[in-house]
């Protein structure tokens, strides 16, 4: 394992611990770090396995809950809903996720597709974020099933590279009446069954790819990526009252710009 590589995956477990829970899509910028900083190792596993640090990041924020739903699951109504709700927003991303996994892949070798998702994505997101000065439901439970199922196609679309799953799953939220913060608890959550079904279909897709120093920089980069994703979310959560998700889709259209003119440049 050379020091090159080693601070490549360092940064880029980073860059996946800061975007993942952000709407502005981990995976568009993992691609496009990786163009620029022109790392390879580990395969193309590297992007969706180091995604297990942001979800134990996940687990951690939100063990106390997620602990109690567990165990109230015979007893407690709300228990029961906000599962139900999960289970029926994670099977279109389950179904669909492995019917169309070659294609899915296909696209990660594209940067242009990044840069079209992340402009196209800050645009709508700016726009929808309005819709939630109006949001009707305020907890996960209380979202209805048809809703959350619909929420769980955001997942769905997010499946091209630079939509950002966060960013899909909350935008189909807002736009379904749930407020800021529900919207971003839901999504976190969800990531969780998400991101875990993704990781080990990849590893069993990609595993004949990997090699020993691929496995290691895998490892540091998930390591990183769960340090910096808990902070990540401990933060979101504590300012999206009040900033709302606009800000990131200003963002999103800053970097898709940014990267096209980059791309026009050397390519």
């Amino acid at each position: 394992m050379d020091a090159l590589a080693l601070g490549q995956a360092i940064a880029l477990g980073a860059i996946e611990g800061l975007t993942e829970f952000l709407p502005i899509s981990s995976t568009g910028h993992l691609i496009l770090a990786e163009r620029l900083l022109g790392f390879s190792e580990g395969g193309r596993a590297f992007k969706i396995v180091i995604q297990v640090g942001a979800i134990l990041a996940v687990v951690v924020v939100y063990w106390a809950k997620l602990w109690g739903i567990a165990f109230g699951l015979t007893r407690e109504r709300t228990a029961r809903l906000f599962t139900r709700n999960i289970v029926l927003a994670f099977l279109p991303a389950l179904v669909l996720g492995a019917t169309l996994y070659k294609q899915v892949q296909a696209m990660l070798d594209d940067p242009w597709i990044v840069c079209a998702a992340l402009i196209a994505g800050g645009i709508v997101i700016i726009l929808v974020d309005r819709i939630a000065a109006s949001a009707r439901i305020g907890a996960v439970e209380s979202i209805p099933p048809l809703s959350a199922f619909l929420i769980g196609f955001g997942q769905v679309l997010a499946m091209v590279p630079g939509t950002s799953r966060s960013g899909a799953t909350i935008i189909a939220a807002l736009a379904l009446g749930v407020d800021r913060r529900t919207a971003a608890e839901f999504s976190f959550v969800l990531a969780v069954p998400t991101m875990l079904a993704a990781t080990v279909y990849s590893l069993y897709k990609e595993w004949s790819l990997l090699d020993w120093q691929g496995f290691w920089l895998i490892a540091i980069g998930t390591l990183v990526a769960f340090a910096v994703a808990l902070a990540v979310v401990r933060a979101v959560l504590a300012l999206i009252g009040r900033i709302g998700w606009a800000p990131f889709g200003w963002y999103r259209i800053a970097v898709g710009l940014v990267m096209l003119a980059v791309l026009v440049a050397t390519s």
